[in-house]
């Protein structure tokens, strides 16, 4: 959903004064974020919670590649190490890595 769509979809705060808050909430699950507005400003978003968790994710994601580009930035391949130097410098072996496969590193 766009932004200007969400804007475009608004809804008077006095709805909820009427009771109509079920009917309201059960509009943004089906049709996406509405805008909340009181005395002709906006108030705040109405978002269903996966569209919420949909949005930190993308928040996150971007953090994430932010943080991956800074330190592209300063990567330099000369202090790359190999997986058998940190093996060695920690006391790691190849069977300290079998029960690994559904670990994520970041």
């Amino acid at each position: 959903m766009s932004i200007r769509s969400a804007i475009e979809n608004t809804i008077p705060i006095s709805q909820f004064n009427r009771g109509l808050a079920g009917k309201i909430f059960e509009e943004v699950k089906r049709h996406g974020a509405k805008v909340v507005m009181k005395n002709n400003s906006p108030e705040c978003v109405l978002l269903s919670p996966e569209e919420y968790i949909h949005l930190l994710d993308e928040i996150n994601d971007a953090r994430l590649l932010a943080t991956a580009t800074q330190r592209m930035t300063a990567f330099n391949p000369s202090t790359v190490i190999s997986q058998e130097q940190v093996d060695r410098e920690f006391g790691f072996s190849p069977a300290d890595y079998e029960e690994t496969d559904g670990i994520e590193f970041e």
